[in-house]
């Protein structure tokens, strides 16, 4: 596999600044250094930069108001007191500014300026399918979507470093997490229950400390970018619905390791990684080319569900891994278009060929499918 031009675009108009927010090693440095060549990059992981403004913010007045390029502030949380210094030149020297980070928990938690709606809001996502060259759904589920783990030859020891070094301790020590073990063991609770409906007396038993601080830890992962809620849909004029969230982590890589698995094509950890992975083109979708589409799941309190409704009904997608699909498979998606005016019905699956089950369901490759999504032609 190979890594194609990212799809992140970001055009900033003359004056205008924006944040990049994205989890740590998605490839935000990386994008800079290819497409903000003629910008000033101050990087506050470097050791030295980062202690010349922590101890002085107004630095970045000092030496660049009356400079015409863009600025480039990389993980702009580890100095939360520099966002004032930023507004004082946005305002009074019209500069321009993009600010990277992992995190806006830590500029909450400290109350930072994030700019009063001064600035443009983008997210970097792990790579997507439309971003890699002969895609390897396998290797994916071991790797993940981490450009550097993608591309490693030992896979497993980098998501290693990554639990050990970054979510164990970092996250740990930013969310003022007093209980390392238990956190680590809420880690891999939240794996295997990834993509699964959010049942917080569950975990806290199974981790061993109680639902508020659970509670708590599901909100650190969103916070640091590292997981998604999935919201369920709530309007149906004659059934009860299920109403609790789903919560996935970002990256099924991530999410597999933690689980202490590596699902093979045909197993049942395989359809429901596969499933996370379609979510995480979606959201990857979501992120380039259309912030504003609403993700949702439907279940019934009777058990029947479709993985995912995009918009207000626009697309109505089930996960399926088999290569053979029957009518038995469109079970759900025919309930919901009892209930609903569905504009288009799909069940993903491995089928060689699309075909139709009935003139409103449709049954459509994985790879086909996410063609037509990067195309902008499911809805």
């Amino acid at each position: 596999m190979e890594i194609k031009k990212r799809l992140l675009n970001i055009q900033l108009p003359p004056v205008k600044s924006a944040f990049l927010w994205g989890p740590r090693k998605v490839g935000k440095s990386t994008w800079i250094r290819n497409n903000m060549k003629k910008s000033i990059v101050i990087d506050f992981l470097k050791t030295d930069v980062f202690a010349d403004y922590i101890s002085r913010p107004s630095l970045l007045r000092e030496r660049y108001s009356e400079t015409k390029q863009l600025i480039v502030i990389d993980e702009v949380q580890k100095v939360p007191d520099i966002l004032n210094e930023v507004q004082w030149l946005i305002d009074n020297c019209s500069i321009s500014f993009l600010l990277t980070g992992s995190s806006a928990r830590k500029l909450r938690k400290t109350h930072a300026n994030l700019l009063g709606g001064r600035a443009w809001r983008y997210t970097m996502a792990p790579l997507c399918s439309a971003e890699i060259q002969d895609l390897d759904i396998e290797q994916v589920m071991v790797s993940g979507l981490l450009p550097s783990h993608l591309l490693s030859t030992d896979p497993i020891q980098d998501l290693r470093a990554y639990v050990a070094d970054y979510l164990k301790e970092e996250i740990a020590a930013e969310a003022v997490i007093q209980n390392i073990p238990s956190f680590s063991e809420f880690l891999h609770i939240a794996s295997v229950t990834s993509g699964e409906i959010l049942n917080y007396t569950n975990v806290a038993r199974e981790t061993g400390v109680n639902a508020k601080v659970i509670r708590n830890y599901f909100q650190i992962l969103e916070d640091t970018l590292l997981g998604h809620r999935l919201q369920a849909w709530k309007k149906s004029p004659n059934r009860r619905l299920a109403e609790t969230e789903k919560f996935y982590l970002f990256d099924v890589g991530l999410a597999n390791y933690l689980a202490r698995q590596k699902p093979k094509i045909g197993s049942k950890e395989f359809g429901k990684s596969f499933e996370h992975f379609i979510l995480m083109e979606l959201k990857a979708y979501q992120a380039y080319r259309n912030p504003e589409l609403p993700l949702h799941y439907w279940r019934t309190s009777g058990g029947l569900e479709v993985d995912f409704i995009l918009g207000e009904m626009e697309c109505a997608v089930e996960i399926k891994t088999s290569t053979r699909i029957d009518h038995h498979a469109a079970k759900a998606l025919k309930v919901l278009q009892e209930d609903h005016t569905v504009k288009r019905s799909i069940i993903v699956s491995f089928e060689s060929e699309p075909k139709k089950l009935n003139k409103n369901i449709e049954c459509i490759p994985w790879k086909l499918f996410l063609d037509m999504l990067w195309a902008d032609q499911l809805i």
